[in-house]
């Protein structure tokens, strides 16, 4: 009759070290995250302002900013445990390193609405690389052509392009907040 019991509080306890291993691990992770950026940037006060972390004061704010769909506000929706705010191209492979070296997740949003939350919500740990600061849009006219950096959107598009002619277009659609780079590649929602 003890066997039972014996081996129920060494099923309940062998689960509770695990998950505080795997708790242990996960904040491990974003230590080892943080750690590695400081290592990548040799001048880690250069991105310091753009790494947002669960305590920053401005973080929801951050997060909540291009969400559109509000059930993914609640207190229960998956929240990442970094988020970082690019400001150049040149940031991002170090980032996406360190990530990788610290087995977090990455998610990308491209400056458009996401209604589905693939772009901010994941049931690992994971981090946010939000391109909104990489919105720039260089249209040269006499290549017909525009140069779009990953966080702009299609309404920012359509501007850069009328303000440089009246008579260059780009099909995109009707809807300006959605993110080029999700409509180029073909994600309906990023």
């Amino acid at each position: 009759m003890n066997t039972p019991t014996i081996s129920t509080a060494l099923i309940f306890f062998l689960s509770l070290v695990f998950s505080w291993s795997c708790a242990a691990s996960a904040d491990g992770n974003v230590d080892g995250f943080l750690e590695c950026l400081k290592q990548e940037f040799q001048n880690y006060s250069s991105i310091s302002d753009l790494v947002y972390t669960p305590i920053n004061s401005s973080f929801q704010s951050v997060l909540d900013f291009s969400i559109r769909n509000k059930r993914f506000m609640s207190d229960s929706t998956p929240k990442p445990q970094v988020i970082i705010t690019p400001e150049q191209e040149e940031q991002i492979p170090p980032i996406i390193y360190c990530a990788k070296q610290s087995q977090l997740h990455v998610r990308v949003r491209s400056g458009g609405h996401d209604f589905e939350g693939r772009s901010y919500v994941s049931e690992v740990p994971f981090v946010i690389i939000d391109l909104l600061n990489l919105s720039e849009v260089t249209v040269d006219v006499e290549q017909k052509t525009a140069w779009v950096g990953g966080g702009a959107t299609l309404g920012i598009l359509y501007y850069n392009i009328a303000t440089k002619s009246p008579r260059l277009g780009f099909p995109g659609g009707f809807c300006p907040t959605v993110g080029v780079g999700g409509h180029i590649s073909g994600e309906a929602s990023a």
